[in-house]
């Protein structure tokens, strides 16, 4: 019978030689190598060709075992990447899931669920258990909502007249409402009447979030772009 041969990356070495012991007691799994960074895993997996690697997230820096993935996977699409994490983080797992991993489980995790991932990723049928399944479905939601927000802001920006382009202009440059009626040579009240349809349209209660809004959309170059072209 054809082992299964996995190399494992781990920079824990107690960790390390626990997966070691387990898969080694196996009938129909082999350790080929085993790794205390990213670095080696890509250089020994380029050696050792093996079936499926566990991949510790976190070894040399913070996402080594995300860019070890990367760099295998254009190497060989083939391989099947289990990754090792000991915290939960929805953003890294997404991450990982997207660069082609096929699994993650957590490092204290039962023998039995360790195997049975190895197995499954072997034989492609790695199927989403539900603790994977709403974690990506979580992080769609959130760029989802991050997409909206920007989709939204663009649609206000762009329906916004020439003067609210230009109070909106001014109040990115942190002018005070007295600072603007100056510059634009108007009444107070004036000025309050069109920052209330400019809050109204982006549905905000202080120009601050308005501001904020802005800025982490990166929208000022389409205000200012609209600002010359209505000029």
């Amino acid at each position: 019978m054809n082992k299964i041969r996995v190399l494992i990356a781990e920079d824990m070495e107690p960790i390390r030689r626990r997966y070691v012991k387990i898969l080694n007691a196996t009938r129909d799994i082999e350790v080929c190598a085993d790794v205390g960074t990213g670095a080696e895993a890509v250089s020994q997996q380029a050696i050792q060709n093996a079936d499926v690697i566990l991949m510790d997230i976190e070894m040399e820096s913070a996402d080594a075992g995300l860019r070890a993935a990367q760099k295998i996977f254009q190497a060989d699409r083939h391989v099947k990447i289990i990754i090792l994490t000991v915290y939960e983080e929805d953003e890294l797992i997404f991450t990982a899931f997207q660069l082609g991993v096929c699994d993650y489980i957590m490092k204290n995790a039962q023998p039995e669920e360790i195997l049975n991932s190895i197995r499954n990723a072997y034989e492609d049928r790695s199927p989403l258990r539900p603790e994977i399944a709403s974690k990506i479905l979580g992080e769609f939601k959130r760029v989802r909502s991050c997409e909206s927000s920007f989709l939204f802001a663009v649609n206000i920006v762009t329906s916004l007249t020439s003067t609210e382009l230009e109070i909106l202009d001014l109040l990115i440059q942190h002018k005070t409402r007295a600072e603007i009626c100056e510059l634009r040579h108007v009444e107070m009240s004036t000025i309050k009447s069109q920052i209330h349809e400019i809050l109204k349209k982006f549905k905000m209660d202080s120009t601050e979030e308005v501001v904020e809004l802005i800025d982490r959309m990166g929208l000022y170059d389409l205000i200012y772009s609209k600002m010359n072209h209505k000029a």
